[in-house]
Protein backbone atom coordinates (compact mmCIF):
# COMPACT_ATOMS: atom_id res chain seq x y z
CA UNK A 1 0.00 0.00 0.00
CA UNK A 2 1.21 3.71 -0.76
CA UNK A 3 1.55 6.50 1.71
CA UNK A 4 -0.29 9.22 1.05
CA UNK A 5 0.92 12.69 2.52
CA UNK A 6 -2.07 14.11 4.24
CA UNK A 7 -1.93 18.32 3.20
CA UNK A 8 -0.48 19.00 6.98
CA UNK A 9 2.03 16.28 7.33
CA UNK A 10 5.45 17.47 6.90
CA UNK A 11 6.47 13.38 6.80
CA UNK A 12 4.79 10.69 6.40
CA UNK A 13 6.48 6.88 7.36
CA UNK A 14 4.86 3.34 6.63
CA UNK A 15 6.75 -0.01 7.72
CA UNK A 16 10.16 1.16 7.22
CA UNK A 17 12.69 -1.36 7.54
CA UNK A 18 16.55 -0.85 7.08
CA UNK A 19 19.15 -3.40 8.19
CA UNK A 20 23.00 -3.49 8.75
CA UNK A 21 23.88 -6.77 8.84
CA UNK A 22 22.11 -9.08 11.28
CA UNK A 23 20.57 -5.81 12.73
CA UNK A 24 17.44 -4.49 12.35
CA UNK A 25 18.13 -0.59 12.73
CA UNK A 26 14.46 0.46 11.54
CA UNK A 27 11.94 -2.97 12.26
CA UNK A 28 8.36 -1.79 10.29
CA UNK A 29 8.79 2.17 11.78
CA UNK A 30 5.55 4.51 11.01
CA UNK A 31 5.00 7.64 12.01
CA UNK A 32 3.62 11.01 10.63
CA UNK A 33 5.44 14.67 11.32
CA UNK A 34 2.89 17.84 11.00
CA UNK A 35 3.41 20.86 9.70
CA UNK A 36 4.48 23.56 12.43
CA UNK A 37 5.37 21.13 15.14
CA UNK A 38 8.36 20.39 17.05
CA UNK A 39 8.69 16.73 17.70
CA UNK A 40 11.25 14.76 20.07
CA UNK A 41 12.72 11.72 18.45
CA UNK A 42 14.16 10.50 21.55
CA UNK A 43 15.56 6.89 22.18
CA UNK A 44 18.91 5.51 23.87
CA UNK A 45 22.04 5.08 21.87
CA UNK A 46 21.34 2.25 19.01
CA UNK A 47 17.95 2.64 19.21
CA UNK A 48 17.37 3.95 15.09
CA UNK A 49 17.12 7.73 15.94
CA UNK A 50 19.82 8.21 13.43
CA UNK A 51 19.03 5.85 10.51
CA UNK A 52 15.65 7.23 10.76
CA UNK A 53 17.31 10.94 10.49
CA UNK A 54 18.80 9.65 7.50
CA UNK A 55 16.16 8.43 5.71
CA UNK A 56 13.91 11.68 6.39
CA UNK A 57 17.18 13.07 5.04
CA UNK A 58 17.86 11.39 1.95
CA UNK A 59 20.94 9.62 3.09
CA UNK A 60 19.98 5.87 3.61
CA UNK A 61 18.09 3.48 1.25
CA UNK A 62 15.28 1.62 3.56
CA UNK A 63 12.63 -0.46 2.61
CA UNK A 64 8.79 0.84 2.92
CA UNK A 65 6.98 4.06 1.87
CA UNK A 66 8.43 7.54 3.18
CA UNK A 67 7.71 10.79 1.75
CA UNK A 68 8.88 14.02 2.97
CA UNK A 69 7.23 17.37 1.83
CA UNK A 70 5.68 15.23 -0.63
CA UNK A 71 8.41 13.73 -1.95
CA UNK A 72 10.47 10.52 -2.19
CA UNK A 73 13.64 11.06 -0.21
CA UNK A 74 15.43 7.98 -1.87
CA UNK A 75 15.01 9.83 -5.91
CA UNK A 76 14.37 13.69 -5.09
CA UNK A 77 16.81 14.01 -2.64
CA UNK A 78 18.47 17.55 -3.92
CA UNK A 79 14.81 18.90 -4.78
CA UNK A 80 14.26 18.00 -0.36
CA UNK A 81 17.54 19.33 0.61
CA UNK A 82 16.56 23.00 -1.14
CA UNK A 83 13.76 22.92 1.53
CA UNK A 84 15.24 20.99 4.55
CA UNK A 85 18.24 22.29 6.99
CA UNK A 86 20.38 19.71 8.87
CA UNK A 87 22.22 20.86 11.64
CA UNK A 88 24.12 18.51 14.15
CA UNK A 89 26.40 18.78 17.15
CA UNK A 90 27.35 22.47 16.91
CA UNK A 91 30.98 21.36 17.55
CA UNK A 92 31.51 20.63 13.87
CA UNK A 93 32.29 23.97 12.56
CA UNK A 94 36.25 23.94 11.37
CA UNK A 95 38.17 25.76 14.12
CA UNK A 96 40.07 27.39 11.15
CA UNK A 97 37.16 29.37 9.89
CA UNK A 98 36.15 32.92 9.99
CA UNK A 99 33.20 34.00 10.75
CA UNK A 100 32.71 35.57 6.90
CA UNK A 101 33.83 32.24 5.91
CA UNK A 102 31.09 30.19 7.39
CA UNK A 103 28.61 32.62 6.25
CA UNK A 104 30.03 32.37 2.48
CA UNK A 105 29.95 28.61 2.89
CA UNK A 106 26.41 28.57 4.21
CA UNK A 107 25.46 31.04 1.35
CA UNK A 108 26.62 28.66 -1.28
CA UNK A 109 25.28 25.81 -0.36
CA UNK A 110 21.82 26.45 0.43
CA UNK A 111 19.21 28.08 -1.89
CA UNK A 112 17.12 29.45 0.81
CA UNK A 113 19.99 31.14 3.02
CA UNK A 114 19.49 34.86 4.12
CA UNK A 115 22.78 36.73 4.28
CA UNK A 116 21.16 39.73 5.33
CA UNK A 117 19.18 38.41 7.91
CA UNK A 118 22.21 36.23 9.51
CA UNK A 119 24.18 39.65 9.39
CA UNK A 120 21.59 41.46 11.51
CA UNK A 121 21.65 38.56 14.00
CA UNK A 122 24.87 38.62 14.74
CA UNK A 123 25.03 42.16 15.01
CA UNK A 124 24.06 41.92 18.08
CA UNK A 125 26.96 39.79 19.54
CA UNK A 126 30.49 40.06 19.87
CA UNK A 127 31.68 38.38 17.14
CA UNK A 128 33.34 39.77 14.48
CA UNK A 129 33.89 38.91 10.16
CA UNK A 130 37.48 38.03 10.76
CA UNK A 131 36.95 36.24 13.79
CA UNK A 132 38.02 32.17 13.72
CA UNK A 133 35.92 30.02 15.65
CA UNK A 134 39.14 28.43 17.66
CA UNK A 135 39.33 32.05 19.11
CA UNK A 136 35.85 31.77 20.30
CA UNK A 137 34.20 30.40 23.76
CA UNK A 138 31.28 28.01 23.29
CA UNK A 139 28.64 30.52 23.69
CA UNK A 140 30.01 32.22 20.31
CA UNK A 141 30.12 29.28 18.58
CA UNK A 142 26.29 28.91 19.69
CA UNK A 143 25.51 32.42 18.55
CA UNK A 144 27.20 31.70 14.89
CA UNK A 145 25.57 28.83 14.82
CA UNK A 146 22.17 30.19 15.40
CA UNK A 147 23.00 32.82 12.94
CA UNK A 148 23.47 30.52 10.83
CA UNK A 149 20.46 28.36 11.33
CA UNK A 150 17.90 31.16 11.27
CA UNK A 151 18.77 32.79 8.07
CA UNK A 152 17.89 29.48 6.57
CA UNK A 153 14.22 29.44 5.47
CA UNK A 154 13.49 25.93 5.10
CA UNK A 155 10.36 23.97 5.97
CA UNK A 156 11.70 21.18 7.59
CA UNK A 157 14.75 22.22 10.32
CA UNK A 158 16.62 18.06 11.69
CA UNK A 159 18.54 18.73 14.77
CA UNK A 160 20.96 15.49 15.97
CA UNK A 161 22.10 16.22 18.84
CA UNK A 162 22.97 20.01 18.55
CA UNK A 163 24.20 20.90 22.01
CA UNK A 164 26.38 17.74 22.99
CA UNK A 165 29.24 18.76 24.59
CA UNK A 166 27.67 22.65 25.69
CA UNK A 167 27.00 23.34 29.15
CA UNK A 168 23.67 23.67 30.33
CA UNK A 169 23.34 27.58 30.38
CA UNK A 170 24.53 27.51 26.30
CA UNK A 171 21.71 24.37 25.54
CA UNK A 172 18.97 26.06 26.99
CA UNK A 173 19.98 29.44 25.42
CA UNK A 174 20.45 27.66 22.43
CA UNK A 175 17.16 25.78 22.15
CA UNK A 176 15.07 29.28 23.93
CA UNK A 177 16.43 31.25 20.87
CA UNK A 178 15.50 28.88 18.09
CA UNK A 179 11.81 28.88 19.72
CA UNK A 180 11.24 33.02 20.09
CA UNK A 181 13.54 33.57 16.57
CA UNK A 182 13.14 30.98 14.27
CA UNK A 183 9.63 28.94 14.60
CA UNK A 184 6.84 29.39 13.28
CA UNK A 185 3.34 27.94 12.39
CA UNK A 186 4.70 27.42 8.92
CA UNK A 187 7.96 25.58 9.72
CA UNK A 188 8.67 22.10 11.42
CA UNK A 189 11.47 20.91 13.61
CA UNK A 190 12.64 17.37 14.58
CA UNK A 191 15.21 17.25 17.49
CA UNK A 192 16.89 14.09 18.81
CA UNK A 193 18.51 14.14 22.08
CA UNK A 194 19.69 12.52 25.40
CA UNK A 195 18.92 15.53 27.29
CA UNK A 196 15.05 14.82 27.59
CA UNK A 197 14.00 17.03 30.43
CA UNK A 198 15.77 20.17 28.79
CA UNK A 199 13.56 19.98 25.66
CA UNK A 200 10.22 18.66 26.96
CA UNK A 201 9.32 22.36 27.21
CA UNK A 202 9.60 22.89 23.17
CA UNK A 203 7.77 19.84 22.41
CA UNK A 204 4.58 19.89 20.74
CA UNK A 205 4.87 15.74 20.06
CA UNK A 206 7.00 12.70 20.84
CA UNK A 207 8.17 9.48 19.17
CA UNK A 208 9.95 6.98 21.32
CA UNK A 209 12.07 4.65 19.74
CA UNK A 210 13.60 1.26 20.90
CA UNK A 211 15.49 -1.50 19.62
CA UNK A 212 14.22 -0.25 15.97
CA UNK A 213 10.71 0.20 16.42
CA UNK A 214 8.52 3.21 17.64
CA UNK A 215 7.45 2.52 21.20
CA UNK A 216 5.51 5.33 21.40
CA UNK A 217 4.26 8.31 19.29
CA UNK A 218 1.83 10.98 20.93
CA UNK A 219 1.55 14.80 21.22
CA UNK A 220 2.20 16.30 24.57
CA UNK A 221 -1.52 17.04 25.14
CA UNK A 222 -2.54 12.98 25.18
CA UNK A 223 0.71 12.63 27.25
CA UNK A 224 -0.73 14.90 29.97
CA UNK A 225 -3.78 13.16 30.04
CA UNK A 226 -3.20 9.49 29.25
CA UNK A 227 0.03 8.80 32.30
CA UNK A 228 -0.23 8.95 35.76
CA UNK A 229 2.32 8.86 38.86
CA UNK A 230 0.67 7.93 41.97
CA UNK A 231 2.84 8.07 45.25
CA UNK A 232 1.84 4.87 46.89
CA UNK A 233 2.56 4.13 50.85
CA UNK A 234 3.34 0.80 51.56
CA UNK A 235 -0.08 0.06 52.82
CA UNK A 236 -2.04 0.40 49.22
CA UNK A 237 0.55 -0.82 47.46
CA UNK A 238 -1.09 -3.94 46.35
CA UNK A 239 -4.42 -2.87 46.18
CA UNK A 240 -2.46 0.05 43.60
CA UNK A 241 0.10 -3.13 41.52
CA UNK A 242 -3.81 -4.98 41.20
CA UNK A 243 -4.41 -1.91 38.25
CA UNK A 244 -0.62 -3.09 36.15
CA UNK A 245 1.48 -0.21 36.61
CA UNK A 246 3.72 0.23 34.01
CA UNK A 247 6.72 0.86 35.81
CA UNK A 248 7.05 1.74 39.54
CA UNK A 249 10.08 3.01 41.55
CA UNK A 250 11.18 2.48 45.61
CA UNK A 251 10.69 5.73 47.25
CA UNK A 252 12.23 6.33 51.07
CA UNK A 253 10.26 5.51 53.94
CA UNK A 254 8.30 2.67 52.21
CA UNK A 255 7.10 4.59 49.58
CA UNK A 256 6.19 3.91 45.88
CA UNK A 257 6.05 5.88 42.62
CA UNK A 258 3.68 3.79 40.02
CA UNK A 259 3.05 5.05 36.83
CA UNK A 260 -0.09 3.97 34.90
CA UNK A 261 -1.25 4.09 31.69
CA UNK A 262 -4.77 4.81 30.99
CA UNK A 263 -6.21 4.72 34.55
CA UNK A 264 -8.72 7.56 35.76
CA UNK A 265 -6.77 9.99 38.13
CA UNK A 266 -9.61 9.86 40.39
CA UNK A 267 -9.09 6.09 40.49
CA UNK A 268 -5.84 6.36 41.53
CA UNK A 269 -6.44 9.39 44.16
CA UNK A 270 -7.62 6.60 46.40
CA UNK A 271 -3.84 5.43 46.39
CA UNK A 272 -2.33 8.58 46.86
CA UNK A 273 -1.11 11.67 45.38
CA UNK A 274 -1.30 12.04 41.95
CA UNK A 275 0.30 14.10 39.25
CA UNK A 276 1.70 14.55 35.92
CA UNK A 277 4.77 12.44 35.16
CA UNK A 278 7.97 14.01 33.42
CA UNK A 279 8.95 13.26 30.20
CA UNK A 280 12.07 11.76 31.87
CA UNK A 281 10.64 9.79 34.31
CA UNK A 282 8.06 8.51 31.17
CA UNK A 283 11.06 7.55 29.09
CA UNK A 284 12.75 6.01 31.39
CA UNK A 285 9.99 3.71 32.21
CA UNK A 286 9.38 2.93 28.61
CA UNK A 287 13.03 1.97 28.24
CA UNK A 288 13.08 -0.11 31.41
CA UNK A 289 15.65 -3.03 30.65
CA UNK A 290 17.21 -1.47 27.49
CA UNK A 291 20.79 -1.49 29.00
CA UNK A 292 20.21 -4.54 30.77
Amino acid sequence: MNAVTEPDSIASARHLRKRYGGNAALDDVSFEIGTGRIVGLIGPNGAGKTTALKAILGLTSFEGELRVLGLDPRTHRNELMQQVCFIADVAVLPRWMRVREAIDFVEGVHPRFDRAKCERFLADTKLSPKQRVREMSKGMIVQLHLALVMAIDARLLVLDEPTLGLDILYRKAFYQRLLEDYFDEQKTIVITTHQVEEIEYLLTDVLFIRDGRIALSSDMEELDHRYTETLVTAEMADAARALHPLDERALPFGKTVMLFDGVPRDRLAAFGEVRTPSLADLFVATMRGTYA
